[in-house]
């Protein structure tokens, strides 16, 4: 069986027309998903982009990878204590595939992008195909992937074929026309006039008045993005940037899907198409990153076609990583013990059976130090460390409030309390499992997750554009609410 896995970064599944979105962002992502089995409820069990795809490559929770950061303590991915050795119980997927009898090819700019070279691990072919480090855009993916499939595709049928796109990862570097595929249709109505304004007095990066970061200069670096978000209007263009990007990426995903129409194997092949991590749009007042545990960075797409399989809506809660255990199941390849990846192959060949877990665990460490636990009613999200962002320690959320706009901690007081016992008892198992540290406490040992921003770098910027006030509560958050441990 041929497998094509489509990882694209920063795709929230809620801008896509197959999960309700009411711009035409996505044609041809709708129409695979037709045919499709559309996973509703998916969360990277950790972002962003590093732990995302060490628990994909892995099939085992950061906390037991190792990697919930970037760089430095925290983002060490952990293989066996000696050479040339991995284990046994829990293989990296694709050396998995491989030992299996499959090909296993990836075109991706990933590991230049985070020097994580623990991902080129177990491929047979590795095309690292520009030097651009994720700035190039979807149709510089498909210059390299299209040739490659014409060339081989067809003659290699055990196949796991890994293409990964950029877009829509900020700055929205696409054609500006594609923006006008989108830019008549309305945006989401949570974002209104009144929470805009909350927003913009936010002191955190990518919130409303500083979208950019550390940029001085007062134009914008693209024309797909407004240099501020002042007013709705302001905000609609943003929209119409990230959509705008979708809708690029999609159009090269159609070519992808003619190229293999074309050479006549479409059909016969199977497609999933899912993201490292979504992206706030507006939550927790960053516009355009990724920058805690929040829903809206962890929700992801999970679209797969498979072969032979009827298709339909499954409204599980699954983890990305447990994509590993489906497709070995699907492909009649053994599932290691020792992964933390659960198969949902069931609902995949039958779409009256509903495959999830009871609930979820997941966490952030390079903007902010977060875990949430995730249920069928509740999204609990514990803050270790606010980074330069505005987080409470502790935030409870009802599960159908996507946007996580009224936080329900005070509230409901034992509900809090018995989702962090869970989160406890959770944190202990798994090192009980790793007798290793958690990589949480490694990067609160080095000071908090203070990778790309710096405390005192983010306070003099703000000082400089005369927000002192602004400068000192951030710093006073931080002195409140940083800690040394998890625990």
């Amino acid at each position: 069986m041929r497998v094509i896995y489509i990882d694209v970064d920063s795709l929230r599944p809620d801008h896509l027309g197959a999960y309700g979105y009411n711009r035409p962002t996505s044609p041809h992502i709708d129409a695979l998903a037709k045919d499709a089995t559309v996973m509703t409820r998916t969360f990277s069990s950790s972002s962003p982009c590093g732990p995302s795809r060490g628990s994909l490559m892995s099939g085992v929770f950061g906390i037991r990878h190792g990697v919930l950061t970037h760089w430095g303590p925290g983002s060490e991915f952990r293989f066996p204590g000696q050479a040339h050795t991995y284990f046994r119980d829990a293989p990296t997927f694709t050396r998995h595939l491989r030992e299996n009898g499959y090909e296993t090819v990836s075109f991706s700019s990933f590991m230049d992008r985070h020097q994580t070279f623990w991902f080129g691990a177990g491929w047979s072919e590795m095309h690292t195909f520009t030097l651009k480090q994720g700035d190039e855009n979807a149709d510089e993916v498909n210059a390299a992937v299209l040739p490659w499939l014409r060339e081989h595709a067809r003659e290699t049928e055990d196949l796991f074929l890994h293409v990964q796109y950029w877009d829509p990862h900020r700055i929205y570097t696409m054609d500006p026309r594609w923006m006008r595929e989108v830019e008549h249709a309305p945006i989401l109505q949570w974002l209104t006039e009144e929470r805009l304004e909350q927003h913009k007095a936010s002191y955190s990066p990518y919130s409303p008045q500083e979208l950019f970061p550390g940029r001085r200069r007062e134009d914008s670096p693209t024309p797909t993005m407004p240099r501020r978000i002042d007013d709705i209007d302001d905000a609609h263009r943003f929209f119409d940037g990230y959509d705008g990007a979708i809708r690029f990426l999609d159009d090269q995903i159609g070519e992808l899907l003619g190229t293999l129409d074309d050479l006549g194997i479409l059909e016969d092949t199977a497609i999933v198409l899912s993201a490292d991590h979504g992206e706030a749009m507006g939550e927790g007042a960053v516009y355009g990153d990724h920058t805690s545990a929040s829903a809206a960075v962890h929700h992801v797409p999970m679209i797969v076609r498979w072969p032979g399989t009827p298709g339909g809506q499954q409204d599980g809660l699954v983890y990305q990583l447990d994509m590993d255990a489906t497709l070995c199941e699907l492909l009649d390849v053994p599932v290691p013990e020792g992964w933390d990846s659960t198969s949902f192959a069931d609902a995949i060949r039958e779409p009256t059976e509903q495959s999830g877990r009871e609930q979820l665990v997941w966490d952030h460490g390079l903007y902010s130090a977060q875990r949430v636990v995730r249920t069928e009613d509740w999204l609990y999200q514990r803050t270790y460390h606010p980074g330069v962002f505005e987080h409470a320690p502790v935030s409870l959320f009802a599960a159908d409030d996507i946007h996580q706009t009224q936080d329900l901690a005070s509230d409901q007081p034992e509900v809090v309390r018995r989702l962090q016992g869970e989160l406890d008892d959770w944190r202990r198992a798994q090192l009980e499992r790793t007798q290793l540290p958690d990589p949480m406490d490694e990067i609160l040992a080095t000071g908090g997750p203070f990778r790309y921003v710096q405390p005192d770098q983010w306070a003099r910027l703000l000082r400089e554009k005369g927000r002192g006030a602004d400068a000192d509560r951030m710093l006073d958050a931080i002195a409140r609410q940083g800690m040394s441990a998890v625990e």
